[in-house]
């Protein structure tokens, strides 16, 4: 299988084990992001945050959790699409301004302003301390014109471009607020005692017991306080079409999660059928390429009729490769991840659903496994199309050069993994997989159909490119 800022954000205002829960919806998104983790919590006069490279569980212990306890918090888990894996990237990021006073900020998605806009702030003095794109946020926040307007936070947000989704951490009230395209997902849950509860992704509501309410609108700004929950929209509803990730659906959201309204395990399921219809084959037995592979599995199966069976086993210690930052990690994960059953292989001819194609190198690898084991033929059916352009909203292929099907016909990417044959599911299939009308998703990464226009490529390192030229 196939990394931008997709990242998890989790909050809780109102109860008072909050930094526990969040600690807990953090976990139960831990496949969103590998690389940090982070919670800040407020007391009602000051915030509190503790932030490290690696999994939450590796980051987080009794004792660095009981000293942020408090009632209101956010939490972050990166999966870095701008700027590199270090300590000072690593999220909520905690300010302190004379006029502002203290902010936490975590984000999801990606600015594709976000280099325009930090080289007009240094330019102007500013004095960044993080190769993120989210640091622009809180420079935007604190500028004096914009401390004076009416509702700072939506004028802030006016001046973005790009995918995000937001919590802000203040003193006294927790803020989330989405993109006005609807790119990436965030949901509101409530608990029992009231608490309101903000997530990615619905699956951190269901680890918490909380009843999830509703999405936060696109555009919209809400504000958790002493006086309940507040909205806004900081753009005209209706005057922007949503743009829905749909790689969220492929790949990257958990199978029990709803997101964009429904649940991501039936939507994936649709396409395994869908592609059962669109690429049929001659086999004995249809596997997955775990564990993002399986929904799309079962649904091929369940149309053409073959067997279902387990061509690999997996360990559960080892992590998503896709969204490790560097290709030797993805590599040494998937062979670590994944073992031949062989018995089960050998001398079949196989039909191998996978999610996606986006390097092609840990796939050809998974094919090679195959092969020694001894399978008599490898069809691969991809449940997407093939990714020929890059991401720029939150997916860390940014560069066409890195994807596989990028120049290459169908039958040339075939043989580069070895397979038999191999098929892909059409646009059109993929989009009827879904409820919401097909232009309602963003299929960039599919079909070069950006909704927020890029003015040119960048790369997800380019802002630590611009600090070392400045030092030269």
């Amino acid at each position: 299988m196939p990394i931008a800022h997709h990242c998890g954000l989790f909050g809780v205002f109102g109860h008072p084990n909050a930094v526990e829960l969040t600690y807990q919806g953090l976990f139960a998104q831990q496949h969103r992001g590998q690389e940090a983790a982070g919670i800040a919590s407020t007391d009602g006069r000051q915030i509190a945050r503790h932030t490290g490279l690696g999994l939450v569980g590796e980051v987080f212990n009794e004792r660095r959790i009981a000293a942020l306890r408090n009632p209101v918090a956010i939490g972050h888990v990166r999966y870095s699409t701008t700027g590199s894996c270090t300590e000072s990237n690593a999220q909520p990021l905690l300010v302190q301004h004379h006029h502002m006073g203290q902010v936490a900020v975590a984000h999801n998605g990606n600015l594709v302003n976000a280099a325009l806009l930090r080289c007009q702030y240094e330019d102007h003095g500013h004095i960044f301390q993080t190769t993120s794109d989210t640091e622009i946020i809180v420079h935007l926040l604190a500028k004096p014109t914009h401390l004076t307007k009416a509702d700072s936070i939506a004028h802030v947000l006016n001046h973005l471009q790009g995918a995000y989704c937001l919590l802000f951490l203040f003193p006294d009230r927790l803020v989330a607020a989405r993109d006005p395209f609807g790119i990436r997902p965030l949901s509101i849950g409530r608990l029992d005692n009231g608490a309101y509860v903000v997530a990615s992704e619905t699956c951190a509501l269901d680890m918490v017991d909380a009843r999830f309410e509703r999405e936060v609108r696109p555009g919209e700004i809400v504000t958790f306080d002493a006086a309940g929950a507040g909205s806004k929209m900081f753009v005209e509803p209706g005057s922007v079409q949503p743009a829905h990730c749909i790689f969220e659906h492929v790949y990257f959201a958990d199978p029990s999660s709803d997101v964009f309204g429904e649940n991501v395990h039936m939507v994936r399921v649709e396409m395994g059928r869908q592609l059962a219809r669109e690429a049929p084959a001659e086999a004995d037995l249809v596997i997955d390429v775990p564990n993002s592979g399986r929904c799309a599995a079962i649904g091929y199966h369940l149309e053409s009729g073959i067997p279902l069976g387990r061509g690999f086993t997996t360990s559960h210690y080892a992590g998503r490769s896709f969204i490790m930052p560097y290709q030797k990690q993805r590599d040494l994960a998937v062979k670590m991840k994944l073992n031949v059953v062989r018995q089960a292989v050998a001398g079949k001819r196989l039909v191998v659903v996978e999610d996606s194609v986006v390097r092609g190198t840990t796939t050809r690898g998974k094919i090679g496994s195959l092969r020694s084991a001894g399978a008599r033929e490898i069809h691969l059916r991809v449940g997407s199309p093939p990714i020929r352009h890059p991401c720029y909203y939150g997916i860390d292929f940014p560069n066409s050069d890195e994807l596989v099907a990028h120049n290459r016909s169908v039958e040339q990417v075939a043989e580069f993994l070895g397979v038999d044959s191999l098929r892909y599911l059409s646009v059109e299939g993929m989009l009827s997989a879904a409820r919401h009308p097909a232009s309602h998703y963003c299929t960039a990464c599919f079909t070069d159909r950006y909704p927020i226009p890029v003015d040119r490529p960048f790369s997800k390192y380019e802002l630590e490119r611009r600090q070392l030229r400045m030092f030269e």
